[in-house]
């Protein structure tokens, strides 16, 4: 899939050394087709290294996906520089009167406080209701799919009595959904987060259809709406050293914190992490592109898409004999 992105991003330079397909602007003009448009909410503090991990997380299909990176005025980042943020980023206001295929809403480092608490959860949730009118199918990633479970459900987070931490194991449910198409029965998925939302309450949520979950983890991914809402719990965009990242940066900072499960080889930091999600992950973004972004927009992005099951099963010839 060709990406498109502002060409002096410091992204594009590690994606074509990895032989992912990067377009700058130049080039996309004379494509004869009409991107998908990706919205990128990327709330989390270290933004490039996320912004490497979502691009390489939508490149694996052969559409062309047009990224646009907004950040949250009511907010100052203290760990991405002000002039990066100046060139690659744009605010709410700016897009406001535009329209996306698919929005992506990164987690945040703010789970211990409560969600009106945040300095920014009044803009968040002006943008989360500008999203269904706006935006054909959001994602909405750890503690932004806590904060949408909050918002749209009325679902309460808890504080755990230890941080889930480490690569878990996940079985899958509703296996004739289209996102979970081509998922192994059972997979492992990165969790980094202080907090969780009980299952047992999201279970009593009508709306809510829970695609993956994990005994001990939890949910990892859940839709509503046919699609139009997507949570994932986990950090299926993470790379092989993120969780390595944390795990030295906490032991740095003296704070309490375990090994990440099931991650290390032979459980000893010493080893090189094991990197066995990238496969479901890219399986997960790719069927979020195709299932529920590129097959049911509309060409002008105009009209209203329709998100019934039934479509969706026509348009994919989807057979219930497939999931097997």
């Amino acid at each position: 899939m060709p990406i498109k992105v502002q060409s002096n991003l410091p992204a594009r330079e590690i994606l074509e050394r990895e032989n992912i397909f990067v377009m700058d602007e130049n080039r996309a003009v004379h494509q004869d087709i009409r991107p998908i448009h990706i919205a990128i909410l990327n709330l989390m503090p270290l933004k490039e290294d996320t912004e490497l991990q979502l691009l390489r997380s939508l490149s694996n299909t052969p559409l062309q996906v047009d990224v646009t990176f907004v950040k949250v005025k009511s907010h100052e980042a203290k760990n991405t520089s002000t002039s990066h943020l100046n060139e690659f980023y744009v605010e709410f206001d700016d897009i406001r009167e535009r329209r996306f295929d698919g929005m992506i809403i990164t987690g945040a480092p703010v789970e211990m406080m409560e969600f009106e608490e945040v300095d920014y959860w009044e803009e968040l949730t002006q943008i989360i209701d500008w999203t269904e009118k706006n935006v054909t199918s959001t994602i909405y990633l750890c503690w932004a799919a806590q904060a949408g479970l909050y918002y749209h459900y009325g679902l309460q987070k808890k504080v755990l009595d230890k941080k889930m931490f480490g690569l878990f194991w996940h079985r899958v449910l509703n296996r004739k959904v289209p996102l979970v198409r081509g998922f192994d029965d059972i997979f492992l998925a990165p969790h980094s987060r202080h907090t969780d939302v009980p299952m047992e309450e999201i279970r009593k949520v009508k709306e809510l259809t829970v695609l993956a979950e994990s005994d001990e983890a939890g949910l990892f991914l859940a839709m509503a709406d046919n699609g139009r809402k997507i949570f994932v719990m986990g950090h299926p965009e993470y790379d092989r050293v993120t969780l390595d990242g944390e795990y030295q940066r906490d032991l740095s900072k003296g704070l309490p914190i375990e090994i990440p499960k099931n991650y290390y080889a032979e459980d000893n930091p010493e080893n090189k992490p094991l990197l066995r999600w990238r496969s479901h992950a890219n399986n997960l973004y790719t069927n979020w592109l195709n299932y529920y972004v590129y097959q049911v927009t509309p060409y002008d992005l105009m009209g209203a898409p329709d998100f019934t099951q039934d479509q969706i099963e026509k348009e994919n010839l989807l057979d219930s004999q497939y999931y097997i």
